[in-house]
């Protein structure tokens, strides 16, 4: 298991280099300038080559891509005289010629080109507002996807079995930005009255005082329309995977040895009909997060989403390459801790 899990770490980061190096060069060689877009259109040569110098845009793509590596990197290679200020504050390891040492430091995800922000403190303020929408939507659709899918396995070919394939099925087809537009309309803003929820918000809000306030409400509407999709996934695995189990011999064993309903559902049914269903909770959870850009734009949630989405508008470079490392390193963790989930659910899986 141990040299499993290395292993899978290792590929991890192989991954996330590969996935750093096509996204880079996607956006440099894209045909805009984003030191232009810091001046605006009364912008002049001077300036904008000067900007680019400052920014290591004129730099070859290849040289670029090396330097944000190193930057991103908790070991680099890095000139001695930055090593006391900041973003390099940091002790150095090894000398390395005159100017240059080997240090360890925490990753340097470089500054907003529009804002000049450290893009590390943007997406401190950003990510735990995506993670918490997140975990809610997931939470939502396990619970009320293996409850609904259990309901309808039990209840197979009735009217209740019905209405929840054809509830999951219209909810799987519409995406999750407009099911957020309808949530927003109908429960935030007709029925407002009466749900008490905003049509917009984000989970930190400003008082009339000045002073940020959590407004959890806000996170209901969100919640919801992320986690439609995947519970109408969720809900349709466990109904066939039940379903499937339920016919199998062991079952029938189980009930022939006078085992009680509830204890063929809870030891056996329920376990051994787990495993598809992992394999959709894990790729949902990890989807969330990029399911979460619409959604939040929607509702106006200022989280992970919405500042990837307003980094693309204005070709802020070191942002979207932030937000798209953490989700690809986000996608991989959660790959890794599903494998160990499949030999820990079902020890006849074997890790190779």
């Amino acid at each position: 298991m141990f040299s499993f899990i290395i292993g899978r770490i290792f590929h991890g980061l192989l991954t996330t280099i590969l996935v750093v190096v096509l996204i880079s060069s996607i956006i440099y060689l894209a045909p805009v300038d984003p030191a232009r877009l810091t001046f605006g259109q009364r912008s002049d040569v001077k300036m904008v080559e000067a900007k680019k110098e400052a920014l290591g845009l004129d730099q070859p793509l290849h040289k670029q891509l090396l330097y944000y590596l190193n930057d991103l990197s908790p070991v680099g290679i890095h000139a001695k005289e930055l090593l006391n200020g900041n973003p390099y504050n940091d002790a150095a390891l090894i000398s390395i010629g005159n100017n240059k040492a080997l240090v360890i430091k925490s990753p340097y995800l470089r500054e907003s080109f529009q804002t000049g922000a450290y893009v590390s403190d943007m997406l401190a303020r950003a990510i735990p507002k995506t993670v918490l929408l997140a975990f809610s939507a997931f939470f939502f659709a396990t619970f009320f996807g293996i409850l609904f899918g259990i309901i309808a396995a039990l209840n197979k070919n009735s009217l209740l079995d019905n209405g929840i394939i054809s509830f999951t099925t219209v909810g799987y087809s519409v995406p999750s930005y407009v099911s957020a537009i309808v949530l927003a309309l109908i429960f935030g803003y007709w029925w407002r009255s009466w749900t008490g929820l905003n049509i917009q918000g984000s989970l930190v809000e400003l008082n009339d005082l000045g002073e940020e306030v959590i407004v959890w409400k806000n996170m209901i509407l969100p919640a919801i329309a992320l986690g439609i999709r995947p519970l109408s996934v969720i809900t349709q695995l466990t109904r066939s995977a039940f379903l499937d189990v339920l016919s199998e011999d062991f079952i029938r064993t189980a009930k022939a040895k006078g085992l009680g309903f509830t204890s063929i559902i809870k030891k056996h049914a329920l376990r051994n009909s787990m495993n598809p269903v992992l394999t959709a909770v894990s790729g949902w959870m990890a989807s969330l997060l990029a399911g979460a850009f619409f959604v939040e734009n929607v509702f106006n949630f200022k989280g992970l989403g919405q500042l990837t989405v307003t980094a693309l508008i204005n070709y802020d470079i070191p942002v979207v390459l932030a937000c798209v490392v953490f989700t690809s390193i986000v996608f991989i963790a959660i790959n890794i801790l599903v494998d160990i989930g499949y030999k820990l659910l079902d020890p006849k899986v074997k890790l190779n």
